[in-house]
């Protein structure tokens, strides 16, 4: 089992949170001053575990079924939940992702709406009780206060990204029927850096066990810095390449990250060790549950190879076939990250199809896909980017890598290569490309001319795996450099992102999906939000 210092039980600030995690109103408990202020006195090993409630939201906001990651993946380019023999068409929502026809009232931007403002919430509860003197710290107060503050913009970087103009709640200690006010996408932009720059100062320098999973030392908030600064010119209107290019050689000239040699070892079951981690989530298969991608990309036959002791539901998220085209066929991502092929039971047994209109033939992973509407069991490459282990349970114990040092790279050479300076940023991608092409080194170079190209992807509307008509990626501007960064971060959670950043989501076709408006490059605010806060107002074209 993997220890996490903030995950272990319930807390006693856990327990005195429960039913509050969605509240914005004034903390009320006759026993809390009784039995917290005057009867524990923690000590500097509890503070991980005080911690808790504030962290542990990542979990469902990110991984959950309805979670963020299915926003930012299958309503992109990269891949799609189509309907299958088995089922995956539940209430539509997968097929209005993928064709971008979501509404105020889909579950998914609902979710994680209530999961981002869960974690804000938890978040400003505990600094209030810090702030108050109602949890008992002195030594290390300051950094606890900056650390908490940095987490709460972490979950504000995705209700930025996501919904744009939200409102900015930065106290617990709020009015009974306190309804906050809604911001705009700069003002919560501006907010998210104000409080990670006025935060950095206090935080530490270590990097350990101590500070995994948490945005206690400098440079997980650097890297949360850069990422909300990759992305100004979205957010805010203007770009700031030159503070990117500044946060992420903050965290190059510390030293305490490294590539990996092999990809694959970032996503292993037991990562935690990984040096190129900067930020994950931590999960394990029975106290910190959630990690269930495995469940919903594979077959039920593959049970049979990993021997696990839940069976697959069935295969629903897949790589959409043009996405895998772009690959150039020596990458050895193409093989480690996704599932292909003719799939194998543990003993090496061929597996066969178990739904029609394939039951009985052999279970082979093609990279075909008719339409969002229906693919067959074989359809579709799987996601194989995470370490499924042999006896795999319904949750895996992997962690995921929210931020990584190949995304530290990766951001300073976009950065690079947007202020013209494209041999530099060349340098930076062929370093992470290089383990990679490790049969053929010399596919790994890239150079600034090669990344001012376009883009290799086939895009075009795709029916029945013929694509009618070929809009291709060659107008996209620097679309190489998107192509690097999709192939890098594949089923990551990155690609709506990257997508809105290089100013194609809402204009290119891709399997079913036609541009449906260049408003959709914001979710809208859930219609139960708007419901219960007067002060809202809908996202346009909503």
């Amino acid at each position: 089992m993997k220890k996490f210092p903030y995950l272990a039980g319930l807390s006693w600030l856990a327990v005195s949170a429960l039913g509050l995690f969605g509240s914005c109103t004034k903390l009320y408990d006759d026993s809390y001053d009784q039995i917290v202020a005057n009867k524990f006195n923690p000590t500097t090993g509890d503070l991980p575990s005080l911690l808790g409630p504030a962290y542990t939201k990542w979990r469902p906001l990110f991984l959950e079924f309805q979670g963020a990651y299915r926003i930012q993946e299958t309503s992109s380019d990269e891949t799609v939940t189509p309907g299958r023999p088995n089922g995956w068409v539940d209430d539509g929502s997968f097929r209005r992702l993928h064709q971008h026809t979501w509404t105020a009232n889909d579950p998914t931007p609902d979710f994680v709406w209530n999961q981002a403002y869960s974690g804000v919430t938890n978040c400003n509860r505990i600094l209030y009780q810090l702030q108050a003197g109602q949890i008992p710290i002195t030594s290390g107060k300051e950094a606890l206060i900056a650390e908490l503050r940095v987490l709460r913009a972490s979950y504000y970087y995705m209700l930025c990204d996501i919904f744009g103009n939200v409102p900015i709640v930065d106290k617990f200690d709020v009015p009974d029927g306190f309804l906050p006010t809604q911001s705009t996408r700069t003002q919560v932009y501006d907010f998210i850096v104000s409080e990670i720059t006025q935060s950095i100062p206090q935080l530490g320098t270590v990097v350990d066990a101590s500070t995994y999973g948490r945005f206690n030392n400098k440079w997980a908030a650097y890297t949360l810095l850069a990422k909300v600064q990759l992305n100004a010119g979205v957010y805010r209107g203007t770009p700031d390449w030159a503070g990117c290019i500044a946060s992420c050689d903050a965290i190059i000239g510390s030293n305490k990250y490294q590539l990996e040699s092999v990809q694959a070892n970032v996503f292993k079951t037991q990562n935690e060790g990984s040096k190129e981690i900067v930020f994950a989530i931590p999960f394990d298969e029975v106290y910190a549950t959630g990690f269930r991608i495995h469940m919903q990309t594979l077959q039920p036959q593959n049970q049979q190879t990993y021997s696990a002791q839940a069976t697959m539901w069935g295969g629903g998220i897949c790589a959409i076939p043009q996405f895998i085209n772009s690959y150039n066929p020596n990458d050895g991502r193409l093989r480690s990250n996704w599932i292909q092929g003719q799939q194998y039971s543990a003993s090496g047994t061929p597996l066969v199809g178990g739904f029609a209109p394939t039951a009985g033939q052999p279970l082979v992973f093609t990279n075909t896909l008719s339409s969002v509407v229906f693919g067959t069991e074989q359809d579709g490459f799987r996601v194989g980017k995470f370490e499924i282990k042999q006896g795999a349970l319904q949750d895996l114990s992997n962690d995921f890598p929210l931020l990584r040092y190949a995304d530290v790279l990766m951001m300073k050479a976009e950065a690079l290569l947007r202020t013209g300076q494209a041999a530099q940023a060349a340098t930076l991608v062929t370093q992470v490309r290089q383990r990679n092409f490790t049969a053929n080194p010399a596919l790994a170079t890239v150079t600034g001319a090669d990344l001012a190209l376009g883009s290799s992807y086939p895009y075009g509307p795709s029916n029945n795996n013929i694509i009618s008509p070929l809009q291709g990626g060659s107008d996209i501007v620097y679309g190489r450099m998107l192509d690097e960064l999709g192939w890098e971060f594949a089923a990551e959670g990155h690609r709506r992102q990257d997508m809105i950043r290089f100013g194609m989501y809402t204009t290119k076709s891709w399997l079913s999906h036609t541009p449906n408006g260049a408003y959709r490059i914001l979710m809208p605010l859930p219609q139960s939000a708007l419901n219960t806060n007067s002060n809202l107002r809908q996202n346009p074209g909503y």
